[in-house]
């Protein structure tokens, strides 16, 4: 939503956020209340949409707005919005397909709601790829780099497995993991380093800034990707910007970002020993590194902000 607002600011929209509350009542209540608020002014309401419980603050403000006449667009973003598309289809209907386009950041995502006659248009989140200093990793290291909220569909505790299976090859193998806590997980994670002894290897930052983890990045040689579900990572495109060769599941819509083999490499969901053996290959094969890198670079230009300004302007002009 940050990203976003600035490019269309940019261009001279005017943007109203909310909402910024913890408190899942107060944040709903503060979204419903600024569409109420500017309804008469507002040409458009955008609503960032996610497949778990937060799917029904897309419910409920994409029906304040019918009733209110408002045109608006869901944002897709969550990687279990196929599952939603399944199994709570009426209220799906409800929410796209009176939406006047919904917004899919991923090819995967527009596939499946094709499947459903829901009217898509395709516009990739979107990096400054000018912001992501490139580094090419000349001698790789076996230093993890792990970015995302600590929540079970994320699968942080397989970054910890990992680890533990990377180190009876290098011993000085060693993990960050960079994300806010959300439902529990990092206990869960940092009990596990314990049990398989290797807390000490481990280091945990709390939620950072884009600009600081980023900073963090140099220090380290791959990005591994442990989730479960997946839609389209903006975490993952910036490792790419920002020159580390990546390790990730193929969950949901990842195998649309990564070719396998050619930008990054993809292992099956849940199977740390799949996940530890590519980064060995990494490891032993710098040439094949330099080359991942490199094409995960190119493949992240194509998500520079300038080029997704566009194309939401082309959208939104004709709104």
């Amino acid at each position: 939503m940050a990203t976003l607002t600035k490019q269309l600011e940019s261009e001279g929209y005017e943007v109203i956020c909310a909402s910024d509350k913890i408190n899942k009542i107060a944040r709903l209540c503060e979204m419903c209340f600024t569409i109420l608020k500017h309804r008469n002014t507002a040409d458009v309401v955008l609503i960032d949409t996610f497949s778990t419980s937060n799917f029904y603050y897309a419910l409920i403000t994409s029906q304040l707005a019918r009733i209110l006449s408002l045109k608006y667009i869901p944002i897709l973003h969550g990687g279990n919005l196929p599952n939603r598309l399944k199994n709570a289809e009426l209220l799906s209907i409800l929410i796209f397909k009176y939406a006047y386009k919904n917004v899919c950041p991923s090819q995967y995502l527009a596939h499946e709601f094709n499947k459903y006659n829901f009217e898509t248009v395709y516009i990739p989140n979107s990096i400054p790829i000018e912001g992501h200093p490139f580094k090419l990793r000349t001698k790789l290291e076996p230093k993890l780099l792990w970015v995302r909220a600590f929540d079970k569909i994320y699968n942080p505790v397989m970054a910890v497995k990992v680890l533990a299976k990377l180190k009876a090859s290098y011993k000085n193998a060693s993990l960050c993991m960079v994300g806010p806590d959300k439902d529990g997980s990092i206990n869960k994670v940092k009990d596990l380093a314990i049990q398989l002894g290797v807390a000490d290897h481990v280091i945990f930052t709390g939620v950072l800034p884009k600009e600081q983890w980023h900073q963090l990045a140099e220090n380290y040689g791959v990005f591994i990707n442990t989730t479960n579900i997946d839609n389209m990572p903006v975490s993952v495109i910036e490792a790419m910007a920002l020159g580390l060769p990546i390790v990730s599941t193929n969950a949901g819509g990842l195998p649309y970002l990564i070719e396998n083999g050619v930008d990054g490499l993809l292992t099956p969901i849940n199977d740390e020993n799949a996940m530890a053996e590519a980064i060995v290959k990494l490891l032993e094969n710098q040439n094949k590194a330099e080359e991942l890198s490199k094409s995960a670079r190119e493949k992240a230009k194509k998500f520079d902000g300038d080029m997704v300004k566009k194309q939401w302007t082309k959208l939104l002009e004709n709104v």
